[in-house]
């Protein structure tokens, strides 16, 4: 099995995570682990870098399904980017573009936030 790892970081008043490896039934819970602390720190306009995962599983999908009902509650969303064709088409396959905005990259996804933000 290969290794996941997240890496956080601020880009402006947004916090990305950057997801690496293998997200499957053996790693979900280190996602799930790191929205639940960006959620409990008042943290809700969050981005999912997806660049470096190689490799999604349905535990894995489980995770975004269950956090994005309580972020947007709290006014924010979760905006996925910079996926690999294989992945994106696991998020395809199970009708992910029309609960999540799945951009390019995270330059894009600020875009999106803020044009969220005026529109609201």
């Amino acid at each position: 099995m290969k290794n996941f790892k997240i890496d956080h970081r601020e880009v402006q008043s947004y916090d990305v995570l950057e997801l690496c490896g293998e997200l499957d039934a053996h790693t979900a819970s280190q996602l799930e682990d790191s929205l639940k602390k960006l959620i409990d720190q008042d943290k809700h306009q969050i981005i999912v870098n997806c660049k470096q995962l190689d490799y999604i599983a349905s535990a894995g999908l489980g995770v975004f399904m269950a956090y994005i009902e309580d972020v947007r509650s709290l006014g924010g969303d979760i905006k996925l980017t910079n996926m690999n064709s294989k992945v994106y088409n696991v998020f395809d396959l199970l009708g992910f573009p029309s609960l999540y905005d799945i951009l390019e990259d995270e330059a894009d996804a600020i875009k999106k936030f803020e044009n969220d933000e005026a529109e609201s």
